[in-house]
């Protein structure tokens, strides 16, 4: 099993293009694995597949931002601005 989602991720990082595209499939694949292995059905797989797919593409999205970093303050919250 673990074979099969270490596979699935390296396709899906070749697949996407942009950050946000490999973090969406990063994110899906990792949440999918998650879901079924924590309620053990394919509905607990599709909710985990979703929820991590669309935090994977929100994560990438944010470090597609040209001319942008991210840093991380005193408090440890991370924030982007201008590098």
């Amino acid at each position: 099993m673990r074979k099969l989602v270490f596979a699935l991720m390296a396709v899906g990082l070749l697949a996407g293009c942009t950050n946000a595209e490999k973090g969406a499939v990063v994110g899906g694949v990792g949440g999918a694995a998650v879901g079924a292995l924590v309620s053990g059905d394919v509905a607990g797989a599709a909710v985990g597949g979703l929820i991590g797919g669309v935090g994977g593409y929100l994560i990438g999205k944010s470090a597609d931002r040209a001319g942008y970093c991210r840093y991380r303050d005193q408090n440890g919250r991370i924030y982007e601005d201008r590098c």
